[in-house]
């Protein structure tokens, strides 16, 4: 059975797509204009999924978002400063050329899309003033056609008005080849955005494209923010202008960024926001964090596990707010050469070790992910099973299976026999010469707990198939980073990396393409576009994942999402490991704090109206 949320999800969107979908010249399974498939048999895949009936209610939540605070009884008071601990800090502010969860949520303190989601991961209007249905213009009859009529005095933070001109600009400079975007997904099916009036933005899509709404989540950049040929180095990207209730005063590298009120905020006549300013500062690690936090000297603990929730419990005037959350832990394996920098062709480039698919079924053999979960994180996570566990597309796949014993019969059919030391050498193996070590570098962000035990667990587990992993953990801005930077899963230089993004509960689509499709690999030719940082290819999983994103049946997208899901599944481009929540702890002073949404990272959405007691 749906949730009651996942039931009001499915019915805001089916309302949506219901009202395109009454259009007689609407197109039914328009391909995204991305990329075209290139073949034309369909999947053969099984698939595993329990959420396979179509929405029932229709509702639709198109007014102006509202606060949702969880402590409504005591009057607001302006003022103060708080002080919120991250473990990780962001490379850029720039959205379009950072990818990490700490970057998403100070962004959503500063900068605004035209839509945004509520709490249970709904989409409402945010710069627009309502979402755009077939019933009030703001969707064609043939659906590429989404036009959206701005809130009215909107203002960015330096005090130059919001205008369309800003929405054009953004996709230009997205779309701009010099830009180092990290992900045109979406935009690239825009065939135009033009400005009948400065407060109304109609964009016209060359296919029909389910996901749109998705798409204007994304932030608008100012017009003024600069040259897009020359992306990579704005002033913009450390110190952007936004829309949203904070402003960036200063950014101390290593150290702290300062937000600090903005003036021209739409709610800024209501006294929002209520704090004077928000200091973000940077901790070694997830423990020092949690010392401040008990100690009083911050007030808040971003991105917190359930295996710190016993310590969170016995510090006094600590709060901690969990949520379900889209993200999972996962390992992602390189399948191409990591001597090549970013090569475009895994298939003739494999990876020595990982290219050979009984190596991958071996290692997530070996790893007890039961143990991980009841070990590690107290047994309140769930064994995760692929990206889209959460939201309407819900896929019910299997858990893997433990068995170190067929584990242990995989290497040796795929060529890799025991050393003297119990570690494999290859003896016939596909891709290395014989007497090489069956070694593996294994890398996450240093400075967090859970990670690094999670990474000594499984380093025991494999080793007991025969399989020597090393661990080589750098800071987040050394593995996340842009392409320019060379950050290390861009570039493709690695074996083995652990992280969890975050897939949208409103729409899983962008993650899908951008994590899974071909197209999508990070190279020299596209700048570091794109997150398919495994390198994974495979025709039938390209051609779901575009079928789900230009058609407008819930239960045909999900049913696509879920043949891809089952391919990964298959053939382990990444090895997941737990469902994470979204939690954070912190200071009961602090009030209205609601967290993290429960679909999305930017636990700060709500920070205009965060006060202190």
């Amino acid at each position: 059975m749906l949730s009651k949320s996942i039931q009001l999800l499915l019915s805001v969107t089916l309302l949506v797509l219901v009202a395109i979908a009454c259009a007689p010249a609407a197109p039914t399974q328009a391909p995204a204009a991305t990329t075209a498939p290139t073949q034309a048999a369909a999947p053969s895949v099984s698939t595993q999924s329990s959420a396979t009936s179509a929405p029932t209610k229709a509702a639709v939540a198109t007014t102006a978002p509202v606060a949702v605070p969880t402590q409504a009884a005591a009057t607001p008071k302006r003022g103060g400063t708080v002080t919120i601990a991250y473990s990780q800090e962001p490379p850029t502010l720039n959205h379009y050329i950072g990818t990490t969860s700490a970057m998403w949520s100070i962004n959503a303190m500063i900068l605004e899309g035209l839509v945004t989601l509520d709490p249970d991961g709904n989409f409402i209007p945010n710069l627009a003033e309502t979402l755009p249905t077939k019933e009030n213009g703001g969707v064609s009859d043939d659906g590429k056609t989404i036009t959206f009529k701005h809130r009215k005095g909107v203002k960015w933070s330096d005090g130059t008005a919001f205008t369309c001109d800003d929405v054009v600009f953004t996709w230009k400079a997205v779309m701009t080849k010099e830009s180092g975007a990290a992900s045109t997904v979406g935009w690239t099916d825009l065939d135009s955005i033009t400005c009948p009036d400065a407060d109304t933005t109609v964009a016209k899509f060359k296919n029909l494209y389910s996901p749109f709404l998705a798409l204007f989540r994304n932030p608008i950049m100012p017009k003024s923010a600069g040259d897009p040929a020359n992306m990579q180095k704005w002033p913009y990207n450390r110190k952007p202008i936004g829309t949203g209730p904070f402003q960036v005063q200063e950014w101390a590298s290593a150290d702290h960024i300062t937000l600090v009120r903005n003036a021209n905020y739409r709610d800024a006549t209501a006294g929002k926001p209520y704090l004077d300013s928000i200091i973000v500062k940077f901790v070694p690690s997830v423990d020092v964090g949690l010392n401040l936090l008990k100690s009083g000297q911050v007030d808040v603990m971003w991105n917190l596990s359930e295996a710190v929730l016993p310590t969170v419990e016995k510090m006094p005037g600590i709060k901690f707010v969990s949520k379900a959350s889209t993200s999972s832990e996962r390992l992602v394996l390189n399948l191409a050469d990591p001597k090549i920098d970013a090569t475009p062709d895994p298939l003739n480039n494999p990876h020595p070790i990982l290219g050979d698919l009984r190596v991958r079924q071996a290692m997530q053999l070996a790893i007890n992910k039961q143990q991980i979960v009841d070990t590690l994180l107290f047994g309140k996570a769930s064994v995760a099973t692929s990206d889209v566990h959460a939201g309407w597309a819900t896929c019910e796949l299997k858990s893997s299976e433990f068995s170190l014993d067929k584990a242990k019969q995989l290497l040796t059919e795929a060529g890799w026999v025991p050393g003297t030391d119990s570690i494999r050498v290859s003896k016939g193996a596909k891709f290395v010469k014989d007497g090489t070590r069956l070694r593996l570098k294994y890398q996450t962000t240093s400075g967090d707990k859970l990670r690094e035990d999670t990474q000594q667990l499984i380093l025991d587990q494999l080793k007991q198939i025969g399989v020597e992993v090393y661990i080589e953990n750098v800071p987040s801005d050394v593995l996340f980073g842009t392409w320019a930077s060379g950050a290390v899963r861009r570039h493709g230089q690695f074996d083995i990396i652990q992280f969890s993004p975050n897939p949208d509960i409103a729409d899983p689509h962008s993650h899908m393409y951008q994590y899974y499709d071909s197209a999508m690999m990070p190279t020299a030719a596209n700048k570091g576009a794109g997150a398919n940082y495994s390198r994974w290819v495979n025709k039938d999983a390209d051609k779901a994942i575009e079928q789900a994103g230009g058609i407008l049946d819930l239960k045909l997208r999900h049913d696509l999402y879920c043949q891809s899901a089952q391919l990964i599944a298959n053939e382990l481009p990444v090895i997941f490991l737990y469902n994470r929540s979204a939690s954070s702890g912190y200071s009961e002073r602090l009030q209205n704090y609601v967290g993290y949404n429960a679909s999305n990272p930017d636990f700060g959405a709500n920070a205009a109206n965060w006060w202190l007691k």
